[in-house]
This record gives C-alpha cells, sequence and structure tokens, in this order.
C-alpha cells in the first residue's frame, strides 16, 4: 500500500513537472529556430549592404563564376533529396534554411550542406551527386572568355536600340524615344574607341545595364518581332552593301598607288638628271671595259625605270657575290630615266663589279621588230602592263648578241644569297631556267586558264591547264638555244593574234607561258620567293632562306602601302645618309 501510494505521487509529481516546464522548453525551442531564420535573415541584409557599398565604391564588378563540370542530378531526383533517407517535405524545410545559412541542421549536426559548400567556397573541389567543381584556373579562362564579348554585347546593343529608333513611335511613348536616344549617346560615349573589354572604364558596364533596361521596355511596347526582324535585315544588307563599296574603293587606290610615282622617287630622279646634264661630256660616262661582252663572265639584266630599286638590286646581288669580279650588270632603261641611272652609278659604281647602262631607244632595230600590245585596248590604261620595258625581255638575244647565257632580275627584288651558281644549273636543254608554283596552296599558284583564254580552239589545242606555271623575277635563258628556236619570233606572232581575238589578258606573264610553253625547266624553291608585295603570310624562315625575294604584286617595298614587316629586307641596302635621298624626304 505505502509502495502504491509512494508510486502515485512520482506520478502526480512528473505530471506536474511536465505540465509547467513542457511550454517553456516548447517555447525556447520555437525561439532558437525564429533566431536562427532571424539571425539569417539580418546576415543576408548586412551581405546585401557591403555588396552595395562595394559597389559604390569600386565601381561594378563581375560575379565570380564557379565551373560545374559533368552535372547529373538522376539520383538527386529518384531521392527528391539531397540526402538519403530523410523525407522529401522535411527536405524542402529544411533546405529552405540550411542551403542559405549554412547552418548545421538539427537532424544531421555533423553534417553540412554540400551546395552550400559549393557555393561558399569557390574554387574549392567538392561534389553534388557527380557534380565536380573545376580548377580555379579554369573558371579564369572562363571567366575571360565570358568578359571577351561585352564589347560585341554593347555593339548589338546599339543596333537593336538603333532598329527600335527607326520604328514609328507608338502614342504615348515619345518619352522612350528620348530615353532610346540618350542612351544610346551614353553607350557610344562609354564605348569610345575600346577594342577589348579590358579598355573599357567602370561606368561602361552601368551603361550597359540602364540600355539593357530600356530596351526591354521597348520590347514591350513594341511586340511585332517580325518587323524587327526585317528591319535588322534591312540594316545589315546595308551594311554588307558598304562593306563591298569600301573594298572596292580600297582595292581602287592600292591599284592607284601602285601605278603612281612617289614624290620622293621623283625627286631624286630630278636631282640627278640635273646633275648629270651639268656635267661635262667626258665626266658624263661610265668607265667602258671591253670585258662587259666576255662570255665567261656572270651577266646579270636588270629592266628598270627607277632608279632606287635598280641601285638595291646591284648592290645586294654584289655584297653577296663570292667573287664579284667576275659580275657584270646591264641595265636597260628609257630615255627619260637614262640620265639618272648614270648619274646615280656614276656617283655608286658597284665594288669591283662592273656595269653597263643600255638606253632602249638607241638599239637601231627596236622601231622595227617591236609593235607595242593593245594600243587601242582597255588594257593599254595601266603602264605596268603595256610598258616597253616589261616586253623588252622578249629580245634578250638582239639586246645582247654576243652573250650566251645571262640571269635575268625583276628589279622589285633583293638578292640575299651568291647567284653565280645559276650558271651551273643543268638546264637539261631548256631556254628558260625559273621556279615554277604547282601546288593550289601556294599563294604565287595560278593557272593557265587565269591569263590564257583556254576556250579558244587555238590556244585550248596548244595549252594545257594541267602544267606547272613560272613567274618572272629569277630567269636563266640560254640565249643560244633561244636563237636557234627563234623564240622571238614565237612571242611576236602570240602578240599579233592576241590583237585580232581574246586569247590572253594584260601583262608580259601570259606572252610568257605561251612563248616557253615545254620550254621551261624548274628550279630549286630556295632560289627564288615570291609574293612579298601582296601576301602577308610568308613564312620568315622562307624568306631568310630564300638566294632572292621577291616584291611582286601592288605592294612595291618603296611605296607607303608596302607590307611593313618585310621592308626591312629591302631597306638595308638603301643609302638613306645619301644628301639627295634626305633632301627629298626618302626615308
Amino acid at each position: 500500500m505505502k509502495q502504491f501510494r509512494r508510486r502515485t505521487r512520482i506520478c502526480i509529481l512528473l505530471l506536474l513537472f511536465l505540465s509547467v516546464f513542457a511550454p517553456i522548453l516548447l517555447l525556447y525551442g520555437s525561439k532558437g529556430f525564429i533566431e536562427d531564420v532571424s539571425s539569417f535573415k539580418g546576415r543576408r541584409e548586412l551581405l546585401k549592404l557591403s555588396l552595395v557599398k562595394e559597389e559604390e565604391g569600386g565601381g561594378l564588378r563581375e560575379p565570380i563564376l564557379n565551373v560545374y563540370r559533368d552535372v547529373n542530378f538522376d539520383s538527386l531526383v529518384s531521392s527528391g533529396s539531397l540526402y538519403s533517407g530523410v523525407n522529401s517535405d522535411e527536405t524542402r524545410e529544411n533546405n529552405d534554411i540550411t542551403k542559405r545559412n549554412g547552418h548545421l541542421d538539427a537532424n544531421s549536426s555533423s553534417r553540412q550542406s554540400q551546395e552550400e559548400k559549393l557555393l561558399l567556397t569557390p574554387g574549392i573541389k567538392g561534389e553534388v551527386g557527380r557534380a565536380t567543381l573545376g580548377r580555379e584556373q579554369d573558371a579564369q579562362l572562363h571567366t575571360q572568355r565570358v568578359t571577351d564579348k561585352t564589347i560585341k554585347e554593347m555593339k548589338d546593343q546599339l543596333i537593336r536600340a538603333k532598329a527600335y529608333l527607326s520604328f514609328a513611335v507608338p502614342a504615348g511613348n515619345t518619352h522612350l524615344i528620348k530615353e532610346l536616344r540618350l542612351r544610346v549617346k551614353e553607350l557610344e560615349r562609354a564605348m569610345g574607341q575600346a577594342g577589348k573589354d579590358s579598355d573599357l572604364s567602370r561606368r561602361a558596364f552601368q551603361r550597359m545595364r540602364a540600355m539593357e533596361n530600356s530596351l526591354q521596355k521597348a520590347a514591350r511596347i513594341y511586340p511585332d518581332y517580325s518587323s524587327m526582324v526585317k528591319k535588322l535585315r534591312a540594316m545589315t544588307d546595308n551594311a554588307e552593301e558598304l562593306v563591298r563599296v569600301q573594298k572596292e574603293q580600297e582595292s581602287f587606290l592600292l591599284q592607284l598607288a601602285g601605278r603612281t610615282t612617289p614624290k620622293g622617287l621623283h625627286c631624286l630622279s630630278m636631282r640627278l638628271t640635273a646633275e648629270y646634264f651639268a656635267l661635262n661630256p667626258e665626266e658624263g660616262k661610265l668607265p667602258s671595259n671591253p670585258d662587259v661582252h666576255d662570255s665567261n663572265l656572270y651577266h646579270f639584266v636588270v629592266f628598270s625605270d627607277n632608279v632606287l630599286a635598280c641601285s638595291v638590286v646591284v648592290d645586294s646581288t654584289v655584297s653577296t657575290a663570292k667573287d664579284p669580279k667576275k659580275i657584270v650588270f646591264h641595265v636597260v632603261t628609257d630615255s627619260l630615266n637614262f640620265a639618272a641611272i648614270s648619274m646615280w652609278f656614276i656617283l655608286h659604281p658597284p665594288k669591283q663589279a662592273k656595269i653597263q647602262i643600255h638606253n632602249m631607244h638607241n638599239f637601231d632595230w627596236f622601231s622595227t621588230k617591236y609593235n607595242p600590245p593593245n594600243i587601242n585596248g582597255h588594257d593599254s590604261q595601266d603602264p605596268r602592263y603595256t610598258s616597253t620595258l616589261n616586253h623588252l625581255r622578249f629580245y634578250l638575244p638582239d639586246i645582247f648578241p654576243v652573250l650566251n647565257k645571262v640571269v635575268l632580275l625583276d628589279h622589285d627584288v633583293v638578292v640575299q644569297k651568291d647567284l653565280t651558281r645559276l650558271w651551273r644549273v643543268n638546264m637539261m636543254g631548256k631556254v628558260n631556267g625559273a621556279v615554277k608554283t604547282c601546288q593550289g596552296h601556294d599563294p604565287a599558284f595560278r593557272r593557265m586558264d587565269l591569263l590564257l583564254n583556254l576556250s579558244d580552239v587555238m590556244v585550248g589545242k596548244r595549252f594545257s591547264n594541267k602544267v606547272c606555271t613560272w613567274t618572272f623575277g629569277v630567269n636563266v635563258f640560254d640565249l643560244q638555244k633561244w636563237r636557234k628556236r627563234n623564240l622571238t619570233n614565237v612571242y611576236n606572232r602570240y602578240l599579233q593574234l592576241g590583237k585580232e581575238k581574246p586569247m590572253w589578258k594584260a601583262g608580259s606573264l601570259p606572252l610568257g607561258w605561251m612563248t616557253f610553253y615545254n620550254q621551261t625547266t624548274g628550279l630549286d624553291q630556295k632560289w627564288h620567293v615570291h609574293g612579298l608585295g601582296y601576301h602577308s603570310g610568308i613564312k620568315l624562315e622562307d624568306i631568310e632562306h630564300a638566294a632572292v625575294i621577291h616584291y611582286d604584286g601592288v605592294m612595291k617595298p618603296w611605296l607607303d602601302i608596302a607590307i611593313e614587316k618585310y621592308k626591312a629586307y629591302w631597306r638595308k641596302h638603301v643609302k638613306f645618309n645619301h644628301p639627295y635621298l634626305q633632301q627629298c624626304n626618302i626615308t
């Protein structure tokens, strides 16, 4: 009985204890939960405030990007929770809090949310299912790729804004038009001349964001996207047409610059001419030397009307020769430039080598054998094609009747190695030795049908489009075989036929292909690298190893339009310390 009473008292005391303290415990627990939530909210507000202060102090900043690789949430979806063994309903409640504040869950005090770790610790590897965080370096590269697009995004915004401005203004929305015009001016001013994202100012990002807000307003007012597409297409067509016109103008100006003599070269020629005619008749002649007709010497021929270019060819050839005493240079020019070129080599004779200047108008046979090509055609407007000096190369046996072999050099070449070895090249019974171009990826490659009208019956039967082509610049000519095969008459016959019907395009190169067809042997590629006057992608190692580099094309090295990285090879042979060059501002 006593034990029963004692047990009853204990139960009553327990009930009293529970009735008094249970509400207190429940209240305490709810307060702790509320405090956790409120602390999270307060912490979040502080974080926002700190971010605002940072933006005000240091401008807008790009967000830190975390790169995830091979993300797969199949296991997460199947379980309905980030953690196995937890109810989906409970997970929703708990994750709403634990994902944001990173606190320990009451039911899993030893585990922190993996997603929270990834978000709060950038650059550290973690996993969510099979999701992995990339390395910090990968994140930086990805960020760089993203920020490189800012300039393009700004330009796109300007295009969209201008397209909206070209539409009819809806009633009651004139304020939007004013706002877009203001945003366009602000964004253009913020971009300035920036070519990359690093050139942008901090304010540019703010202007970009403001423009985006204005564009969103415009999108709600202009819901007709088809008209927007049509307008953008019209703007694209106009831009393409403008680019086409600009390219045509660029091509025309390049061609015009290539045909025009620079003021400095004209000045130099005039000064040399004036000084030449001021000399006594005896002083205006180069030293006579009977060896200039010796067939045992190495004879080089240059046809030129450019005194500076001619001097570079002679100087570079003589300076690289192993035995310059055996070199003879024959410079053929016209009467207009004969005095200037003669005066230059009187003042600067080549060291140890011999030189002879020829005036083509002194050739007695010239007027009877040569007929200018296309005198009434449209091609006659370009002096590069109708120049008599270009076609005079087909009369080499008549100009040098006692010589057996010569090397013809164009006046826009620079010699870098000894060329006397060309006299030991096996010509294999051919008349012409030249570097051939046989591959389509070669920038100098030209098919026969590019300059020849192979659709003509006579031309199509005699010439094949599959053969390798070649170009003038460095050519070895066997004059003995030339005379035996009477190739000068072959040239004249094709020249006359070309006047009767369109067989070939302007210039002396197609006539050279026709005249020396099956009469040309290929030289090693290292003898002649061409394309420096129009192609900027030639390998520097090919240029360094070449015996001769050729500035064929419009962009000659003495012009301002020349390719800058190739100029140094030509400039090192120019005598810039000469008083005339300095007075004529040739630098």
